[in-house]
């Protein structure tokens, strides 16, 4: 049985961003009015507006982990209006290493992202290392 479509889209986000560099690739496959819902009371939370202010986002947490986030996707589940990536985070940030298990659910309507929710599975550890 082939993948869903959004399973493909949803891959290849992570493709552009584990690749480094290529944040603007990724870019392209959100909406313009897209909303990236980040929890916690870390310096990055809060709902992120626009693929200016996605990037932005983004492009911050690439630069307090100096290169050294990555994402290993375990499993990506999608239907026609949802995805849901099953993944591992980890990097280096002042001496302190960062890894855990996340759950990234994502909206996509016209073959784009027009909404994600990112969480961790300890939200309290995701804000110390990122403050």
């Amino acid at each position: 049985m082939a993948d869903h479509p959004n399973v493909a889209l949803i891959r290849a986000a992570y493709e552009h961003f584990t690749e480094g560099g290529y944040v603007e690739q990724a870019a392209a496959l959100f909406s313009e009015d897209v909303v990236w819902r980040l929890p916690g009371r870390g310096p990055l939370a809060g709902d992120h507006r626009g693929i200016e202010a996605v990037v932005g986002a983004i492009r911050e947490f690439e630069r307090r982990a100096a290169g050294t986030l990555r994402v290993e996707v375990y499993d990506i589940l999608a239907n026609d209006t949802h995805a849901v990536a099953l993944l591992r985070a980890t990097g280096n940030r002042a001496g302190k290493r960062y890894e855990a298990l996340e759950i990234d659910v994502s909206h996509v309507r016209d073959g784009k992202i027009t909404e994600f929710w990112s969480f961790s599975e300890d939200q309290d550890a995701t804000d110390e290392f990122w403050s």
